[in-house]
């Protein structure tokens, strides 16, 4: 993994900076945690987190945590059901209002995350990367990116790794408080929460495939290759 175009403020201010504003953000924010925390055990059940393996710094593995939007229901032979039937009315406003995304907080705390960066996509989406899309994991992975202030899932994923890409070449103090003061908008519009048509958002290997751009023996080679990943 090549390093990104690291300027004084990317190597030195920008973790500390990440520090301070995220442990100020789970103190200003600790009433509503808990409460969320609270809404979701009841609505949703437990546990009230949840965790997924996602792709961080120099693509090591590191747990994510997000509070739960679905529900656990499952068919008569034990399946999960799909998601648009797990994800409720109380899920959706979670994701609309970006409320699930708080527990990320801790994430940063923890060095796992940054505030701004490209978002932490799964373990199995990149494994369709190319190499050179895969530069995005050169730079911590961040709670708010370029490529969510830019359309979020309304665009492609070949847009969305683009802008990735141009964040990664391109950090700067400036450009990072802009992408915070773009994102707190976007937050309150509810703009790009999921692609048009869909109640979540569609892996890239799904997207790949749909598109005819990878074949289902490429695409099962990917998949088990990201299952390996992930129990390494």
């Amino acid at each position: 993994m090549k390093p990104s175009n690291a300027g004084i403020y990317s190597r030195f201010l920008k973790r500390p900076m990440d520090f301070l504003l995220s442990l100020m953000a789970i103190i200003v924010a600790s009433p509503t945690l808990l409460v969320v925390a609270l809404l979701v055990r009841v609505k949703l059940g437990s546990p009230v987190l949840f965790k997924q393996q996602r792709p961080g710094l120099n693509e090591k593995i590191f747990m994510m945590y997000k509070f739960r939007t679905m529900t656990d229901a499952r068919d008569e032979n034990g399946n999960l059901l799909s998601d648009s039937v797990r994800l409720t009315k109380f899920g959706k406003f979670l994701r609309s209002t970006s409320v699930d995304e708080l527990p990320e907080l801790f994430n940063i705390l923890r060095g796992d995350m940054s505030i701004v960066g490209p978002r932490p996509q799964l373990v199995r989406d990149m494994v369709f990367m190319t190499p050179e899309q895969r530069e995005r994991h050169s730079v911590l992975p961040g709670l708010t990116g370029w490529a969510q202030v830019n359309g979020r899932n309304y665009i492609t994923w070949e847009e969305k790794l683009h802008l990735d890409l141009q964040y990664v070449s391109n950090i700067t103090f400036v450009g990072d408080w802009k992408i915070i003061f773009m994102t707190v908008a976007k937050v309150f519009k509810r703009d790009g929460i999921s692609a048009v048509g869909m109640d979540t958002a569609e892996d890239f290997g799904i997207y790949l495939l749909r598109e005819r751009k990878i074949s289902k023996a490429q695409f099962s080679a990917a998949m088990e290759h990201s299952k390996r990943l992930m129990n390494c």
